[in-house]
């Protein structure tokens, strides 16, 4: 599977996605968003790994959007639509727009957990994607932007339904609203990141230490607890009850119970059983 935008390496169950272009400033172009959710899907689909990093290359983790190729791509010059069909161009837009937000939300419903390593700039659209990762671990250089607001846009692909539900809105509304900067440690004082590293490869090694721990999960058992924490967001208290209820019925494996337990006795690593594949199998192109 080849790609533009990122490189791909798992190993011991963990797949490192990183982005790679560096030069650009890991600007997402339209390449990204077709690239991002076919190798998300297709590393949770085919049960490649069991936990997913996402970090980036050069100083920045993410300029967020090519906004030159985005005005291009939604002109009427470009598209090919006049005055007179300015209703179909924003229809295109609209439709533009959508897959955007897909392609950020293919992370939260992907299966495995998908942790953001972010070093530098942490921009616009680099926030959209940050947030929909499960955790969020930084470099003390590190600092997020919504950048819409200076470029007279409104952020439009993520960040403001989940940003409210990772910090307080009175701050999402400050930085919405000013653009300004929220360092690393400010991130980690208000929640938005767990853990502020001093240097990207100090912040790698950890990350990757945490992503082993969850890797040596039952996979059932990671895979319960992220679909009823996303799922408790949304619900009210009595929901999420009867929503953990019906899906421990339905998916509680007794096997895998007295193997962590055995497993955490006897001080080895446990073994499970994978999560089954999605549809037809995938393979690499």
């Amino acid at each position: 599977m080849t790609s533009t935008c990122f490189d791909l390496s798992i190993d011991n169950r963990i797949a490192h996605l990183r982005l790679i272009r560096p030069e650009k400033r890991n600007s997402m172009i339209p390449a990204f968003w077709d690239e991002l959710p076919r190798i998300i899907r297709d590393i949770d689909h085919n049960v490649r790994a069991r936990v997913i990093v996402i970090s980036s290359t050069g100083p920045h983790f993410s300029a967020g959007l090519d906004i030159g190729t985005f005005l291009k791509d939604s002109s009427g010059e470009a598209t090919g639509a006049k005055a007179r069909d300015v209703l179909g161009a924003r229809a295109a837009l609209l439709k533009k727009i959508q897959h955007m937000q897909e392609t950020f939300s293919s992370l939260e419903d992907c299966r495995i957990p998908v942790i953001a390593a972010i070093q530098g700039g942490c921009i616009g659209g680099g926030v959209d994607l940050a947030t929909a990762c499960d955790m969020r671990y930084a470099t003390a250089d590190a600092f997020f932007t919504i950048f819409e607001i200076n470029i007279g846009m409104t952020a439009d692909v993520g960040t403001f339904p989940r940003l409210t539900r990772l910090i307080p809105e009175g701050l999402v509304r400050e930085l919405a609203y000013t653009g300004r900067r929220m360092g690393a440690e400010e991130a980690r004082q208000c929640g938005l990141v767990n853990r502020v590293y001093p240097d990207q490869e100090t912040m790698l090694a950890e990350v990757m230490m945490v992503a082993a721990e969850i890797a040596s999960k039952a996979p059932t058992a990671v895979f319960g607890s992220k679909r009823v924490i996303n799922y408790s967001r949304d619900h009210a208290t009595a929901d999420v009850l009867d929503y953990i209820r019906v899906w421990n019925a339905a998916m509680l494996q007794p096997e895998e119970i007295i193997e962590a337990l055995a497993a955490n006795a006897q001080k080895r690593p446990g073994e499970f059983a994978e999560l089954p594949p999605v549809g037809e199998q995938m393979s690499d192109s």
